[in-house]
């Protein structure tokens, strides 16, 4: 399992064009092969933090190089970010809590694409 962890700060003014252009990128990931979720979180400071899953290095590989998404990165640097960082991590052990038989719906193990996308108050 592969985690990207993209932490950014869009440019004033870059807003619309950075939400419309992270929805494009979530569309992409969740049609690749290997996908396992995002999530996004956005601080009341407008540092914003999203959380990639994929199933290995290879999936993620594929994401990345793929045309369309490459357009966004080129945008994104060119454009909408005034800084941004990315860490890709492997994980190394993994905790779930309840167990998933005390779930009412079992997401453990993986049964296919999840999105999650989260605002925090005052944001």
């Amino acid at each position: 399992m592969v985690l990207i962890v993209f932490r950014s700060r869009m440019n004033k003014g870059a807003e619309p064009r950075g939400r419309s252009d992270r929805h494009k990128a979530v569309r992409i990931a969740t049609t690749m092969p290997g996908f396992v979720s995002f999530h996004d979180y956005t601080s009341a400071d407008g540092e914003s933090v999203t959380i990639v899953q994929f199933e290995s290095h290879e999936a993620l590989a594929a994401w990345r190089n793929h045309p369309e998404h490459l357009a966004g990165q080129r945008a994104g640097r060119e454009r909408i970010f005034s800084e941004y960082k990315i860490s890709v991590c492997d994980v190394v052990r993994e905790s779930v809590f309840p167990k998933p038989s005390a779930r009412v719906t079992p997401a453990w193990p993986y049964s296919g694409p999840r999105l999650c996308v989260r605002h925090l108050p005052g944001a």
